[in-house]
Formats: C-alpha cells, sequence, structure tokens
C-alpha cells in the first residue's frame, strides 16, 4: 500500500443501482500553497458502462490543472472499475471551496465541500507617509472635479434610493405569510423571463428555490442547502412535514428540476411552463391542506 493511499481521505461514496462511486482527497483542509489531488472512482456492471463525471463545470475556488485516467479494473465479481485523478489548484482568497452536485450513472452526487484555510493575521503599522493636504488653485481643473463629485454624490443619491425601495419592499415581503412570500418570488420570478433568453438553468434553479424557501419559512426545514435526498429525508423525519414528504408532485417536481440543473438535460419553452405549473401546484396543494387541517 502506499502512502498516497494511507493518506487519502474519502470525501463521498455512493451506490445506487448497481453504480457506486468514490472520491478520495489527500487532504480535506485547504493550503493556498498547494494542489489538491482528487480520485474519482466509479464501478459499475460490465453489461452497463458508465462514464465518470466531468467537473470541469463543477468546481468552485479552485483551477483544474490537469487530469488523467488509469487503466479501467475489472472484479472477479463483473464489475469494472474507472478512476479519474484531477488536481485542483485552490484560489486565493475565495469564499468557499466545494464541488457542485454533478450526475453519474442516473442519479446526482454531492456536493463535496473542503475546509477553507485559516485566516490570515492582519499585517500591523501604519502609514509610512502621512502627506498634508495641497489645496489646488481655482481653475478649469478645479471645477471639472467639482463636476464629478456632483455627478458621484447623484450617483450615490440615486443608489441609496434604490436601496431603500429594495428594502421596503423587502421589509414588507418579510411580513408576509409564507404562501403568500412563495407567490411574490414567483411572479417576480416569471416576469424576468429567463427561458425566454435561453437561461433555463438559471430559471430552474431560481424555481426551485421559491419552493424551498417556502418550506423552510413555513415548516424551519433548511430546504435551499439540501440535495433532494435529504431535504426528502428532512420532511420525512419531522410530524408536520410527513405529509409534503409523501407528495409525489412535490418529488417529481424537484427530480424533472435536478435533471435540468445538474445531468444536462436540454429544457424548452413548454417544459419551462409546465415546471412553472407544477410549481404552483406544489403551492397550492400545501396550503390547500393547512386550510383542511385548520378546518378540522
Amino acid at each position: 500500500m502506499t502512502v498516497a493511499a494511507i493518506l487519502a481521505a474519502a470525501l463521498l461514496s455512493m451506490e445506487k443501482g448497481g453504480v457506486a462511486i468514490d472520491v478520495e482527497s489527500e487532504t480535506t483542509a485547504i493550503d493556498p500553497g498547494r494542489s489538491v489531488l482528487l480520485t474519482v472512482s466509479v464501478r459499475h456492471p460490465r453489461a452497463r458502462p458508465v462514464e465518470p463525471p466531468d467537473l470541469r463545470s463543477r468546481v468552485r475556488g479552485f483551477s483544474l490543472a490537469e487530469d488523467f485516467e488509469d487503466e479501467p479494473v475489472e472484479g472477479a465479481d463483473g464489475t469494472v472499475t474507472r478512476t479519474v485523478n484531477w488536481k485542483l489548484v485552490p484560489e486565493p482568497c475565495a469564499k468557499t471551496y466545494k464541488i457542485a452536485p454533478f450526475a453519474v450513472g442516473g442519479f446526482v452526487a454531492g456536493p463535496i465541500y473542503f475546509d477553507p484555510p485559516a485566516p490570515r493575521e492582519p499585517a500591523p503599522g501604519g502609514m509610512e507617509v502621512d502627506p498634508s493636504r495641497d489645496l489646488p488653485p481655482l481653475s478649469w481643473r478645479l471645477v471639472g472635479m467639482l463636476a464629478m463629485w456632483l455627478a458621484a454624490a447623484a450617483a450615490i443619491a440615486a443608489s441609496v434610493w434604490f436601496a431603500l425601495r429594495y428594502l421596503a419592499r423587502r421589509v414588507k415581503e418579510h411580513r408576509m405569510s409564507p404562501i403568500e412570500r412563495a407567490w411574490a418570488e414567483l411572479d417576480r420570478l416569471v416576469r424576468r423571463g429567463l427561458p425566454a433568453r435561453g437561461r433555463y438553468k438559471d430559471f430552474y434553479v431560481e424555481l426551485t428555490m421559491v419552493v424551498r424557501r417556502y418550506v423552510q419559512r413555513k415548516y424551519g426545514v433548511r430546504a435551499p442547502h439540501l440535495t433532494t435526498e435529504e431535504f426528502f429525508a428532512e420532511l420525512g423525519a419531522g410530524e408536520r412535514t410527513r405529509d409534503l414528504a409523501a407528495s409525489e408532485e412535490l418529488r417529481e417536481f424537484l427530480s424533472s428540476a435536478d435533471m435540468v440543473k445538474f445531468a444536462g438535460v436540454e429544457a424548452t419553452p413548454a417544459m419551462a411552463d409546465d415546471a412553472t405549473k407544477a410549481a404552483r401546484g406544489c403551492l397550492e396543494g400545501d396550503a390547500r391542506r393547512a386550510e383542511e387541517e385548520r378546518g378540522r
């Protein structure tokens, strides 16, 4: 056994439908001065070939230096193991270091998080030079500078005005009930017209977040930070959310959205319209169940 194998840290291990994936790294803590060697192994039946996931668009906080694949290994049980090695170079001062959820063998795996480096100590000392102020003489240059300052002040005032309008809208929405706020967010998303501009992935991400935020506000489940499987596991564990966990309409909606967000399925305007109707149906169904429970 090599030293790299001894020091390897298991980051992810999943198996579904006879296909297994294991992700290992030499470390889980990020050092900005050292690259990270990531090993992704996919085991599948010989009769059902499965391609290893392509992580080029899934890494956050890294740049990919290189990747290479080992020779496939055939097991005595009729399986084939394919291993791809990725060299990740940490980006300085990145907010997060992770691998976003990715599709492999018909299911979604991930996300994978790395521990960020410890914050640096602040540099001691003050300014080496403290120049005195020197007022320029009155000139056209000074007039131009004053005009620039006035324009900057006007821009700042406009920014403050828009910021106050945004805050007023946020405060108004914050006072709404969870279902009223979900309707407001859904209507605002539809008005943005993302599908018409070909931004289907962004549309599906925002559409599922409308439903997930509604669940979080009403039931206290941290839905926006969970995968679909983790989300339904949390719903099934709660007494108030068991009916929601059993909703086939909600499960089908989130699973279809995952195929567009993570599995590379090409969406169409008709699919986007159906997804919007499905989101409305999930929200209306839960609101209707809540009304029926209050009426009992």
